[in-house]
Formats: C-alpha cells, sequence, structure tokens
C-alpha cells in the first residue's frame, strides 16, 4: 500500500492566501484605510467649520458637568463630566462614512446590477420567444403532415 502523501504547512498556507476571499479582505482593509483619511478630512475640513460657526470647532470640548463641580482637564479634572461632544463627533464621522459609502459605492454598484440583469432577462425573453415561435412551427408542420395523412388513408 502507497502512503498518501499529506500537502506541507507552506503548501497550505499557500493556498490558504490564494483563495479570493482572502485577497479580497486585504484588498477591502487596505482601502478602508485610506478612505478613512479622506472621511476624516472631510470632517476636520468641512464638518468641524460649520459646527464651529455655531460654538466651538472641537467637538471634544462639549460636555455636561454630572456631578460637580467640574473643573480642570485631563488628570487634574475633578468631578463626572459627561463628553457628549466626542460621541456627537463619532457620530457625524459614521454617518458620514455610511453616506459617502452609499451613495459613492453602494447605489451606484447596485444600479449597475440592476441593468445588468434586465439585460439579461431581455436576452432570455427574446431566446423565448424564439423557442416558442420555433415550438409552434413544429406544431403546425406536425398537424399539416396528419392531415396529409389522414387524407391520404380517406383515398384508399
Amino acid at each position: 500500500m502507497s502512503a498518501k502523501k499529506e500537502p506541507s504547512v507552506l503548501q497550505g498556507f499557500k493556498a490558504f492566501l490564494m483563495r479570493g476571499n482572502v485577497v479580497d479582505l486585504a484588498v477591502a482593509v487596505v482601502i478602508g484605510a485610506a478612505f478613512t483619511n479622506i472621511v476624516n478630512s472631510v470632517v476636520k475640513g468641512i464638518i468641524n467649520p460649520l459646527v464651529g460657526a455655531f460654538g466651538t470647532q472641537n467637538l471634544d470640548s462639549y460636555s455636561s458637568c454630572l456631578k460637580g463641580p467640574c473643573t480642570g482637564t485631563g488628570d487634574s479634572a475633578t468631578g463626572v463630566r459627561i463628553l457628549w461632544g466626542s460621541v456627537l463627533g463619532a457620530t457625524l464621522t459614521f454617518l458620514i462614512t455610511a453616506g459617502v459609502v452609499y451613495f459613492l459605492m453602494v447605489l451606484p454598484m447596485s444600479k449597475y446590477l440592476a441593468r445588468q440583469e434586465a439585460r439579461r432577462k431581455a436576452r432570455e425573453g427574446t431566446q423565448e420567444v424564439v423557442e416558442v415561435s420555433e415550438l409552434e412551427v413544429l406544431k403546425e408542420i406536425r398537424d399539416a403532415l396528419v392531415a396529409q395523412r389522414g387524407s391520404g388513408h380517406d383515398r384508399t
């Protein structure tokens, strides 16, 4: 009996890396990291100045004192402070990211896929019409042959 050769660890690792979803995931992470810089610059350059027109450009400075006295910042701060400005900033960043992803990536891709599906259905629809018409022609030929045979048998 011959022993079945087991693939080496390196061959298994190479096969793992060459799977499509691993490569796709790596590409997504790289693009996501670059996209994060774009979103952060939009928030820093556009959103924060707009918010700054009504208050301060740094949303992190918005807070409320839950238990006073709230004095100082950082490690020397006293009291219990709710930092709702940083939550608002993170929420705005998330909404902007989700909006950009949806309007620049998801929506165009779904429209493209819908057009492709409509084209595919149109091609299939024309093929079905051709098949139905061919079937009808074959039925007519069959009926004509049966009629000829029937009339031929009547003469004898």
